[in-house]
């Protein structure tokens, strides 16, 4: 896969392991979001599901190996026999007791490999259900902060539109008082109460959106949606900016789980590929029977014997109507479909993390903007409600700068909690502070190896 030496939309860097962890939501500064996610990653469903999946493969991994190695089994068998017969007629048809153990051993020997190759796809998809397990996570992790964010923000724009609704109707009461004394019209209260109404038909929408989040976060934390999961925080305050070096491009091949789960993938469908050309090659059986054996006629005991069974079975295909080359190339496609799903894996992992960058960029300038408007907007009303009570400007003018200042916080709350899905969705990108263990996925499972041959499967595979 080509790629280049860093993101287009980030600052260069040498790594980004030093920005990166394991508990990468602490850096957002929040105790209430850091236990939330906490909790998730030990009582969500699609995390323990992944890890049965891991548990699931790696048994699979332990059954492939054991053909490998010899059957042995313990075999044991007694009988007895009376006729009932006359003396005379048993020295023809002997009463019997026939006591027999033995061991028996069953062995099918890989001369081709065909098994070996069969073993280490299992094993890849081990690795592959382990890199899933922490791709799931990645994933209840960046979703936990996500809807945590978006509860925030909707607290926090609810409690802006009720304030200034508030004010609003404050401002109809003193229209009012002034229409009793003759000094303002029917239109002059029109307004205030039409604007207040316009504001309190956000407040359910609001309110729906906070409780809507929170169930959604019940059920990624495993609890019943009927329980409130998150208490109202007045003063929450936004996550302050930080440095999220984002790396090379290249990193993101051992960064990011799915690319890991990948590229496993890849490595089991090439060597199931080995394991089906392989049909096409010898097999060996040999098995072997040994054991002792006592046997008494008449009630005379014999002497114990010992017995034993030895034998080599050799079977090659000569003829099967195209059955084992329909096989391979049907494994063939299978290794070269997992290569494509690799590749357009690397590509969308290259954009999500450029997308992140770009939006994470904007979002930062945009918020400073906003919040030079807000402040700007807040000392124009400041200097509004002064004049109009001075009696210099009429009351449509200051509901104007009122809805103005309104505007301006609702947009700088929305970039607020934008700037924070991009930190999150960033982090997700990057692969969170997934590395794989230095001897492999957990286990004991050895690392897939890295390919830069692009060279199709089905070609590179010997023939």
């Amino acid at each position: 896969m080509p790629l280049v030496a860093a993101f287009a939309n980030g600052e260069p860097a040498a790594s980004a392991a030093s920005t990166l962890d394991d508990a990468w939501w602490d850096g957002f500064g929040d105790a209430t979001l850091s236990r939330l996610v906490k909790e998730a990653l030990s009582a969500n469903q699609d995390v323990a599901m992944a890890l049965q999946r891991v548990g699931q493969a790696r048994a699979g991994a332990q059954a492939q190996a054991s053909r490998l190695w010899p059957t042995v089994g313990l075999q044991a068998a007694a009988s007895r026999s009376d006729s009932g017969v006359p003396e005379p007629v048993k020295q023809g048809m002997p009463d019997t007791r026939v006591l027999r153990a033995g061991v028996n051993v069953a062995w099918e020997i890989d001369l081709t490999g065909g098994d070996r190759a069969a073993r280490d796809a299992a094993r890849a998809d081990a690795a592959a259900a382990a890199a899933g397990a922490q791709g799931a996570r990645l994933l209840v992790a960046s979703e936990v902060g996500r809807q945590y964010f978006v509860l925030r923000s909707a607290e926090e724009r609810l409690r802006i539109v009720q304030a200034l609704a508030a004010a609003q109707r404050q401002t109809a009461a003193r229209v009012e008082s002034r229409l009793r004394e003759g000094q303002a019209s029917a239109f002059d209260l029109d307004r205030p109460r039409a604007e207040a109404d316009a504001l309190d038909a956000q407040v359910p929408a609001l309110r729906m959106l906070v409780g809507t989040t929170q169930t959604r976060l019940a059920v990624l934390l495993g609890r019943n949606p009927s329980a409130q999961v998150v208490e109202a925080d007045k003063d929450f305050a936004w996550p302050a900016a930080r440095a999220i070096a984002a790396g090379q491009p290249s990193e993101l091949l051992r960064r990011r789980p799915d690319l890991v789960a990948a590229e496993a993938r890849v490595g089991a469908e090439a060597l199931r590929s080995v394991e089906a050309r392989a049909q096409w090659w010898p097999k060996l059986f040999l098995s072997a029977l040994v054991g002792r054996e006592d046997l008494r006629l008449n009630a005379l005991d014999l002497a114990p014997v010992h017995f034993s069974n030895v034998a080599l079975a050799f079977a090659t295909p000569i003829f099967n109507a195209g059955r084992i080359d329909a096989g391979i190339r049907v494994q063939s496609a299978r290794a070269d479909e997992a290569l494509l799903a690799w590749q357009k894996a690397v590509l969308v992992a290259v954009q999500e993390v450029e997308d992140s960058l770009l939006v994470r960029s904007q979002e930062t300038e945009r918020n400073a903007a906003l919040a030079l408007t807000v402040e700007h907007r807040r000392r124009s009303l400041q200097r509004a409600e002064s004049l109009r009570r001075e009696g210099q400007i009429d009351l449509l003018v200051l509901l104007d700068v009122q809805r103005s200042v309104l505007a301006s916080e609702l947009a700088l709350s929305d970039s607020r909690l934008q700037k924070a899905l991009a930190d999150v969705q960033l982090y997700k990108a990057l692969g969170g502070g997934y590395a794989p263990a230095p001897h492999g996925l957990a286990g004991g499972l050895p690392p897939v190896q890295a390919s830069t041959d692009t060279t199709s499967l089905a070609a590179r595979t010997p023939q």
